[in-house]
């Protein structure tokens, strides 16, 4: 479990990073320490790690925040938000073919106990949403997924990304609803305007910089 803080003027806002499955996904755990509010994104599975590092933090879960609907990134959202008592916020409603087939991608991967979630809000390009008391923008970014959204806050100067862009790769599009050629659009159109200065926490992996990939990704050549 790992921690990363955000900018001084809003030092109340921390990220903490829970890794889950054997796919390694990073659920992310945004928090105030000052409030002890937060907000889970993409409790991909691993549950019980999850609560874990919720209860060391002692924080109280407003809501859970999800990016796309594949099963590494849902795959625990069911059994969390019963769980906590708390809704289920995005992704987008294009996403709901496969969110509508979350426990037959569990089969294919070998897991147990996956269960569907039935979303209590979707989410569409230039809705906000609250995380820990800081607002973020919600971008819909196909590609990876049809119905993929990024969480962005300006002054954090942070995305929340999923799997539209990672450190020195992007995206797969090779499943279903995926697409080159839009997941790219969605970088270049709604990720690299957002500047160089701007971190991004990704849906497997290191988190980097938008100025970073767009030197070095092989992808954004």
């Amino acid at each position: 479990m790992s921690d990363v803080s955000n900018k001084a003027d809003l030092s109340d806002i921390q990220i903490t990073v829970v890794p889950v499955t054997a796919f390694q996904q990073n659920c992310s755990i945004v928090w105030n320490k000052t409030t002890h509010k937060a907000v889970v994104v993409d409790p991909g599975g691993d549950v019980e790690n999850i609560r874990a590092a919720l209860n060391e933090l002692g924080v109280t879960v407003e809501h859970i925040l999800i990016t796309h609907g594949h099963i590494d990134h849902i795959g625990g959202a069911a059994e969390l938000a019963e769980a906590l008592g708390v809704k289920v916020i995005g992704p987008h409603e294009a996403d709901r073919p496969l969110i509508d087939r979350v426990e037959e991608q569990a089969k294919q991967f070998g897991l147990d106990a996956v269960r569907k979630v039935e979303p209590d809000q979707w989410l569409v390009e230039g809705d906000v949403v609250n995380a820990a008391g800081v607002e973020f923008q919600v971008l819909h970014c196909p590609g990876h997924a049809p119905g993929h959204v990024v969480f962005f806050n300006a002054d954090l100067k942070l995305a929340i990304s999923g799997d539209v862009l990672f450190a020195g790769s992007i995206g797969r599009t090779d499943l279903p609803g995926g697409d080159h050629d839009t997941l790219i659009a969605s970088i270049k159109n709604k990720l690299l305007p957002l500047g160089d200065d701007i971190t991004f926490l990704p849906g497997h992996g290191p988190a980097s910089s938008i100025g970073h990939e767009k030197l070095n990704n092989p992808f954004l050549k």
